[in-house]
């Protein structure tokens, strides 16, 4: 769709880019500066440079490329989703649910199933797709917030860039941490020798920073705990708790021996089992409304299985 401006005299002098990008527009800078260089921005019938200085009564013509589709067939799949506008969507992701298409996971997506529900989408980078601002692993349940289109996206990632995204995510890991709260500050990148793990590496990591509180101590050295996360790196909590020695019960990554010390007929070892995954819940998330700035706040009770395994732990039986 064209857009088109009249200069007044209050924007005598002010850069095309500029301009263009504190508009109000649904596309990010990079995305227009972009369309400048292409041609796809002309002033007076004429492409120009994106530090061209505008002049009281130029005419400036926005002609972005059509948006394409993404090459993937939409899927239908029921999502548990708490909140949706015409920019944003926020859905609780149970586990098992592998968050974009990847090598080895071609279909069955949160992408595949999005693409189906969302019928409103507009081009995200020019592209029709939903826009996963943030992760998930595929074994990690809890909130994401997605956006539906460039204003959103940008929005939502300079927010998470900036620390400004509340991240809350609870946590079941063996061990009895010694205090009550704790911050763990410890640069995490690519293990050395296995490049499917994540490790603290002092040397060449990106700066991880995360916050915990015990919410509650069980018998046998096992904890609930409360995570914020100020950063937002790969595998970063379960990274940085197993370099504690608390790793995340069920964690097939970073659980070490931990995994394997309780007996086959354990009811706890049983629902471990069964759960298959591990024990880590993204259970808070706040943010800012792209468009209006309001201040929004939500939270997903525990899954099933946390559940049941807490209430073992507390000396309960499985139901």
């Amino acid at each position: 769709m064209n857009k088109a401006f009249i200069i007044q005299e209050g924007n005598n002098r002010r850069r095309l880019d500029h301009f263009l990008t504190e508009q109000g527009l649904p596309y990010s800078r990079s995305r227009i500066q972009k369309w400048i260089l292409e041609g796809l921005v002309l002033v007076n019938e004429m492409p120009v440079k994106g530090g061209y200085r505008l002049k009281s009564g130029d005419r400036v013509l926005l002609s972005p490329e059509e948006t394409v589709p993404l090459n993937l067939s939409p899927e239908a799949r029921p999502l548990s989703i708490y909140y949706e506008d015409g920019d944003l969507l926020v859905l609780d992701k149970p586990p098992g649910l592998v968050v974009h298409p990847a090598p080895g996971h071609t279909s069955g997506t949160l992408v595949h199933a999005l693409l189906f529900h969302c019928r409103d989408l507009s081009g995200i980078g020019g592209v029709l797709r939903p826009g996963i601002v943030h992760r998930l692993d595929k074994d990690t349940s809890g909130l994401l917030v997605v956006a539906k289109n460039d204003l959103s996206h940008q929005s939502l990632v300079r927010q998470f860039q900036a620390g400004k995204v509340r991240k809350e995510y609870l946590a079941l890991v063996w061990g009895r941490p010694p205090t009550g709260r704790g911050l763990i500050d410890r640069p995490i990148g690519r293990h050395p020798l296995q490049r499917k793990k994540m490790a603290v590496n002092e040397r060449q990591g990106k700066p991880a920073i995360t916050e915990w509180l015990v919410l509650e101590r069980f018998p046998k050295d096992r904890t609930l705990l409360k995570l914020n996360l100020k950063t937002g790196r790969t595998h970063q909590i379960r990274v940085h708790l197993s370099s504690l020695g608390f790793p995340v019960m069920g964690d097939p990554l970073y659980g070490g021996r931990k995994k394997t010390q309780l007996h086959e007929e354990d009811d706890l070892a049983r629902e471990l089992k069964k759960s298959s995954r591990q024990l880590l819940h993204a259970a808070c998330l706040g943010f800012r409304h792209p468009r209006s700035g309001e201040a929004m706040d939500f939270s997903s009770p525990l899954p099933g299985d946390m559940d049941r395994i807490i209430g073992l732990l507390r000396g309960g039986k499985p139901n």
